[in-house]
């Protein structure tokens, strides 16, 4: 029998609720992968309610988790590692250090780096020092980058994102390797239809759009779901864009099962939802 694709994902972990970690891991197991999950951080909860326990991971036990895996030869087993939340400037070091060394072992290893960072409103809210090891040693080595409009206009030092023309423009500051792929994500642009939002999407084979309606709700979790159900359509033999497209129909339904619900973070328990995830396999 043969051993499903593998993927490594590198993210925040949370006891309630579902972000990184809690939200990205179920839609890829759903879809038939294989998951090892490396927590950056450790938390009870996001921090949106009134305590929060636990902590980011401490960079020594963070980097034995790391070697572990890599005693284990999963960087060399791997069909794809994401990387999100990172708690401290030690542990997104580790972090970088071990894609550089996975993507030696395995060239053939996709590598999404979901540069979660900041976003419009509360701004930058990680460390600037964090955001700078995204930008300077996780971006270059990335397959596919998942950055949504605030961070990609802190990314590249440039004015905020506004126009269907921003993306290209900005995306070639990015620092990209040559053949790698931008999925702005949540873009909310001058040509964008009233009541829509869209990811765009921008590759060596040109641009294109994806929009969606716009849900009169913000929660926590979206661009880890969002992550992982991308990983989910690829492995599943989906183009890129076919994927997105098939991301965005599993993020309204997570994101109007939080609405109905009241909760803070998206939701994973909608029945279309867990259906269509059990309809994709891996190909091959």
């Amino acid at each position: 029998m043969r051993r499903p694709p593998l993927v490594i994902s590198i993210q925040s972990q949370v006891v309630m609720g579902h972000v990184g970690n809690s939200a990205a891991v179920f839609p890829m197991q759903a879809a038939g992968l294989e998951v090892a999950q490396i927590p950056t951080v450790l938390f009870s909860n996001t921090p949106f309610y009134p305590t929060l326990r636990g902590c980011a991971l401490p960079p020594e036990i963070f980097a034995d988790l790391l070697l572990g895996a890599e005693e284990r030869g999963l960087p060399e087993r791997a069909a794809f590692l994401v990387t999100g939340y990172i708690g401290s400037i030690e542990v997104a070091r580790e972090t970088a250090a071990f894609v550089r060394r996975a993507k030696t072992a395995n060239p053939r290893l996709i590598y999404l780096c979901d540069p979660v960072m900041g976003d419009t409103g509360p701004g930058l809210y990680v460390p600037s020092e964090i955001a700078s090891v995204i930008r300077n040693d996780l971006l270059p080595l990335a397959d596919i980058a998942t950055p949504n409009p605030f961070e990609l206009s802190w990314l590249t030092d440039s004015d905020p994102v506004a126009t269907l023309a921003d993306i290209p423009r900005v995306g070639a500051r990015l620092g990209l390797a040559p053949g790698a792929h931008l999925i702005a994500t949540g873009c909310a642009l001058a040509e964008t239809a009233e009541g829509m939002i869209e990811t765009v999407v921008l590759g060596p084979e040109g641009l294109s759009r994806h929009p969606v309606r716009k849900l009169p709700i913000a929660i926590s979790g979206t661009g880890d779901l969002f992550a992982g159900l991308i990983v989910a359509g690829i492995s599943s033999g989906l183009s890129l864009s076919a994927a997105v497209d098939a991301a965005q129909v599993q993020m309204s339904r997570a994101i109007a099962r939080a609405q109905a619900l009241g909760a803070e973070e998206v939701v994973l328990s909608d029945p279309d939802f867990r259906a269509a995830l059990a309809r994709l396999q891996p190909a091959g």
